[in-house]
């Protein structure tokens, strides 16, 4: 019985309740040798049995401490087992991604909410009135108006942007009088929120806040009497809670003085509703007004080789090839045309998680996604930049006033450029020239363009070919001789171009790795633009197709002849005003010599943040620069050359 006993006790069954600390054997840790050996510890009666925290007896021997660890646990228990763990998930994910042949994003086929018809509704921003001195030097204010609107209409996913609207700059005043015209369709009877936030602008700096004026409509209709029916409007005060303490300076100082001083600014806007609008219905857009922005760059411009007309009245003149700097100048132009909407439902695109590191940078996760994205930003921050030499205009919406302002902006048939495009939800189409061929390469992404924009409606390439007829023919491959393929009198190069919008091509495609269009949508694209731009031949082309190849390298070719070549791209920011004399000198260097783009270090940085491999790359590159620099400077100090190799390796 006695033997029974300690045999439960010491291979007790799994029914049998456990036993009191009092009548249990102490039993004797596993030691390393015995481990090793794989011998059975023996019970040793000299141990304690106090009990722990824990509930395990100290000297108990625990099945799971003291059980030799498998290959599992040992690389679980490791130092660095997480860090190899989050590699290998992030490497799991990257094969999933490159191993399909398609992709997450792309063409997305949600369609637009079933809601009641809305209402067409016109906002006007007449000025305003009271506005602080931002800018002590000038003792003045560059003030404009950035407009929110938000309606209770049901979004295809919840990172569609907002439908913004921005006034004009009004140069150095304190009373601007802007007169800005918004027209949105599909404002539902539900209402609307309208957030207008006032600015001064100040650039290469950030932007000065002025505060901020929200108007609250909760129900519209047929019989809804407005706001602001006045010439002048409605008078909203601002508040300045939001704005910028430095702004609102001189303005405290002077209510210290005299405390009858009002420094509350005031906005004057007028709404009123047109009527109902036309479908689609679940679509809020802007119809109005169509008009175009183009923002300038002299310093980009001349850092990748452009040179454009001096200014508009130009176009129309024959090309120089003398250089003459009276009708041409380095310049880089960034181009904005709002068209009427609405963008056909089927335009609609989510960027392509082609790696990790696009998801990242789209939805500003992890410290590489925000880096992405911040400068993704700041990029296009400086290509679309609002400054004193911006310029502005507008044009009857689906007119041929609207396809020669177009043209304008494309510079007609002149120099074989390329452009690539992005056209927003709202119908806004941005666009600059750009290429393979460019030093800068942020300026060749979509994604810079779309400003980091989740969805848009198409993005690619397009360029614009001058008809022998005027015939506005939509084949790829009229009958009849083109420029810049051929030599054709009657235009560029050596005559002024035809103001006749019948006599112009305009051949766009979906070639955008960032989005990638679908095929299946150029028709609706070809009929957007066709509307928009009437009496203009539209070719849509799918970015595959061979024959769109042979007309690119042809532009390509023709650029070679009658445009300028990229030289380079210099270490320094874009938004420099003016150059040294050594900026001059080795660009002309680069010039003379013919020789190709170098990539700055933010671009290789960049790149290193897009594949972390290429970092030790970027890191050496970035030593070897400075050796070489040096190694330049002096031989320069040795030979008194200023140009040469020595400059080429300065500059880089």
């Amino acid at each position: 019985m006695a033997t029974e006993q300690q045999q439960q006790q010491q291979h007790p069954s799994a029914d049998a309740p456990p036993l009191p600390p009092d009548q249990r054997e102490p039993a004797k840790p596993i030691t390393v040798a015995e481990r090793g050996s794989g011998s059975s510890p023996s019970p040793s009666p000299n141990r304690s049995e106090k009990p722990q925290p824990n509930g395990i007896i100290h000297g108990e021997t625990d099945p799971i401490l003291n059980s030799p660890p498998g290959p599992d646990q040992a690389t679980a228990n490791h130092p660095k087992s997480k860090t190899t763990s989050r590699k290998e998930r992030v490497a799991d994910k990257t094969r999933k991604i490159t191993s399909t042949n398609k992709p997450p994003g792309g063409f997305d086929t949600t369609p637009l909410p079933d809601v009641p018809p809305g209402y067409t509704v016109k906002f006007t921003f007449h000025g305003a009135s009271n506005l602080p001195v931002a800018d002590i030097k000038t003792a003045s204010a560059d003030p404009f108006l950035h407009a929110t609107l938000t309606t209770q209409v049901p979004q295809r996913h919840k990172e569609d942007p907002p439908l913004t609207h921005r006034t004009r700059t009004a140069r150095n005043t304190t009373e601007p009088a802007w007169h800005d015209e918004w027209i949105v369709a599909n404002v539902p009877a539900s209402g609307f929120n309208l957030k207008c936030r006032l600015y001064d602008e100040d650039w290469p700096d950030h932007n000065d806040r002025l505060g901020n004026v929200t108007i609250n409509v909760p129900s519209l209709g047929d019989d809804w009497e407005g706001i602001g029916n006045g010439p002048e409007g409605q008078v909203f005060e601002v508040r300045k809670r939001s704005g910028s303490k430095r702004a609102y300076f001189l303005q405290i100082l002077a209510k210290a003085l005299n405390p009858r001083v009002s420094i509350t600014p005031l906005v004057h806007i007028s709404i009123a509703v047109l009527g109902r609008s036309d479908p689609p219905h679940g679509h809020v857009y802007t119809v109005g007004p169509t008009g175009w922005i183009r923002h300038f760059s002299p310093m980009i411009g001349r850092l990748t080789g452009i040179k454009v007309n001096k200014d508009e009245e130009s176009d129309a003149a024959p090309s120089s090839h003398s250089g003459d700097k009276q009708t041409k100048k380095y310049d880089f132009q960034a181009n904005e045309i709002q068209l009427s909407g609405p963008v056909p439902p089927k335009l609609y695109h989510r960027y392509v998680e082609f790696r990790p590191f696009v998801g990242l940078m789209f939805s500003s996760s992890g410290i590489r996604g925000r880096i992405m994205r911040k400068v993704l930003h700041k990029q296009h921050d400086r290509i679309y930049n609002f400054d004193s030499s911006t310029e502005y205009g507008s044009f009857e919406p689906c007119s041929e006033a609207a396809s020669l302002q177009f043209l304008k902006m494309v510079h007609f048939d002149e120099g074989g450029r390329i452009f690539t495009y992005v056209i927003t939800l709202d119908g806004l189409m941005r666009f600059t020239e750009t290429g393979k061929e460019f030093g800068i390469d942020l300026l060749s992404k979509h994604t810079m363009h779309s400003d980091v924009a989740t969805y848009i409606a198409c993005s690619g390439e397009f360029f614009v070919r001058r008809l022998a007829n005027a015939d506005a023919s939509s084949d790829p491959q009229p009958s009849e001789p083109t420029h810049p393929d051929q030599e054709i009198s009657g235009g560029p190069p050596h005559e002024p171009p035809p103001h006749n919008p019948r006599h112009y091509q305009l051949t766009i495609d979906n070639d955008s790795g960032t989005y990638r269009p679908d095929r299946s949508v150029l028709p609706d694209l070809k009929a957007f633009l066709e509307r928009n731009f009437p009496g203009l031949g539209i070719v849509t082309m799918h970015c595959e197709e061979e024959e769109l190849g042979k007309m690119k390298k042809a532009q390509l070719e023709a650029k070679k002849k009658e445009g300028q070549q990229v030289r380079m791209v210099l270490n320094r920011s874009p938004s420099a005003s003016s150059f040294s004399s050594d900026d001059e000198s080795r660009l002309g260097d680069m010039e003379r010599n013919g020789e190709g783009p170098l990539r700055s270090k933010k671009e290789r940085a960049f790149d290193a943040l897009q594949d972390p491999k290429r970092l030790k790359e970027f890191i050496r590159g970035h030593g070897d620069e400075r050796g070489e620099g040096s190694k330049a400077a002096a031989t320069r100090e040795a030979d008194g050359e200023a140009h040469g190799e020595g400059s080429k390796a300065a500059a880089a």
